[in-house]
């Protein structure tokens, strides 16, 4: 019997890798002769680089790179191979690298995040996987398109900063600079919201708060991002409101698709073809997933869902442990997933189950091996 684990982390409590750990002790302690197989698992926000390499059998690099607030700090992202390479804006841009009274989108950038493209470059690696959750910026991308030699200039004819108050201020975009290498590349970018670049649903009014815009500052930088859209559309022909995705990031999404061809796709479904999870069903009897919270969120775009969607392709079994239940959780056994445990067993608060987290979950993956091994004795 081969049980394959493949669990996204319990935010704050257990990693991807310590489920599996877990998932492990109480298997054998049932079926002592089974073999188990443990894969890290994430959706494409925070921690997707680590659990990709781990997966993967990949390395960390680090790399030089400008923050949002145009501070010098070293970012990792991941090598798979010696082609591949996969990583987080939010390394180099991210919300969590300002500090919450300095947090403004008019001034934060992603030209961070271009230089760990570039980097990535430089270091020969021509197929490059980007997540873009967790950002700090609303700067459209084009602090990331700089540094990669795209120059956005204002009515001087002069090239802007890179941040979210430039964007009212561009009037052309100059690409006979952008970086000769990209044309050698595959972009994936890994996003899980539908978001436009513009609009009430757009990049600025949908995210630009959490990154600490006030109603007047939004107001100011929707306008400059919709004369970046109008730009956009009249040099390139694209209109960016018209395409899901393109507001992901402060419009990271629009810059990445516009100028390096980039395909988005789903976070959990780029996760699972880089750590070739179809390869790793094979022979499997059973695989287990899980998150934190099971909820009607689950069945869009989160590692259960991916995971049980693979596993019905190819007719194996899965089920999903998970810290708790709620709304709409059963919507996600339409989605490979044959049944759902939860690790706590007694109504408790939650710091309490997040204290006992190890313990609680331990216990409920010996209740559903348990389970497991009493189907198994069922005379049909």
């Amino acid at each position: 019997m081969k049980f394959l684990f493949a669990s996204d982390s319990f935010k704050g409590t257990l990693t991807s890798r310590r489920t599996a750990e877990l998932l492990t002790e109480a298997a054998r302690e049932i079926f002592p002769s089974c073999e188990c197989v443990g894969v890290e698992m994430a959706d494409g926000g925070e921690g997707t680089t680590e659990a990709v390499i781990a997966a993967a059998g990949g390395s960390r690099i680090e790399a030089r790179v400008h923050g949002p607030l145009w501070d010098i700090r070293t970012s990792c992202y991941g090598k798979l191979d010696d082609r591949r390479a996969v990583m987080e804006m939010a390394a180099a841009s991210g919300l969590t690298l300002v500090p919450p009274e300095m947090r403004d989108p008019r001034k934060t950038t992603t030209f961070g995040t271009g230089e760990m493209i570039r980097d990535a470059l430089d270091r020969g690696f021509r197929d490059i996987s980007v997540a873009i959750g967790g950002s700090a910026t609303n700067d459209g991308g084009i602090g990331c398109m700089k540094a990669l030699g795209i120059r956005f200039l204002d009515a001087d004819g002069k090239e802007v900063d890179g941040c979210g108050e430039d964007l009212i201020r561009i009037r052309d975009i100059d690409g006979s600079g952008l970086d000769p290498r990209v044309s050698e590349c595959r972009f994936t970018v890994m996003c899980d919201v539908s978001n436009p670049l513009c609009g009430a649903d757009g990049a600025t009014y949908t995210f630009g708060r959490q990154k600490g815009g006030t109603p007047e500052i939004l107001d100011g930088l929707e306008a400059g991002m919709q004369n970046y859209r109008d730009i956009i559309k009249k040099k390139y022909g694209i209109d960016m409101d018209s395409i899901p995705g393109a507001g992901a990031a402060g419009g990271l999404g629009a810059s990445l698709m516009v100028f390096l061809k980039a395909e988005l796709r789903s976070g959990v479904e780029t996760v699972l073809d880089l750590v070739r999870f179809d390869e790793k069903l094979e022979g499997v009897s059973l695989v287990v997933t899980g998150e934190g919270a099971t909820d009607w969120q689950s069945a869009f775009g989160k590692v259960i869902r991916g995971v049980g969607m693979r596993c019905k392709a190819k007719g194996i079994p899965a089920v999903a442990l998970s810290g708790s239940m709620g709304r709409g959780a059963e919507d996600i056994y339409d989605h490979g997933i044959e049944s759902i445990q939860t690790a706590v067993n007694a109504p408790m608060p939650l710091p309490e189950a997040m204290d006992r987290a190890e313990g609680l979950y331990l216990n409920a993956a010996r209740r559903l091996f348990r389970m497991l091994r009493a189907g198994q004795k069922m005379k049909i």
